[in-house]
Parts: C-alpha cells; structure tokens; sequence
C-alpha cells in the first residue's frame, strides 16, 4: 500500500518523495482525491451551491 501511495505523491502529484513521507496521510489522499476529480477520474460526493449554504432573503 505504502508503494502506491509512494508513486501516487511523486509521480502523479509532483511531489519528492521526501516530501511524500513525511506528509500527513489525510493530506497525502485528499491531495489524489482532488488530482483524480480534476481529471474526471472520480466525481464530487456532494454539490454545493451558494444558494444551499444562504438561505433566500438574507
């Protein structure tokens, strides 16, 4: 698991692998959640737009 997460961080996020290890491990996996949504490998759990957060009238 290790591996991949190695070659995830230094191939695919342009990071040293120095830089990979010593990365928290939430960091490291919301850095390839966020590489895979931008390539269209993964879609969004949620959609959120303003008019969810602020209600009408505010």
């Amino acid at each position: 698991m290790f591996a991949r997460l190695i070659f995830y961080g230094t191939v695919l996020l342009n990071r040293t692998e120095q830089e990979v290890w010593f990365m928290p491990i939430g960091h490291l996996l919301d850095q390839w959640e966020i590489y895979k949504q931008f390539n269209g490998i993964a879609k969004p759990k949620q959609t959120r737009t303003i008019d969810d957060v602020i209600p009408f009238g505010i």
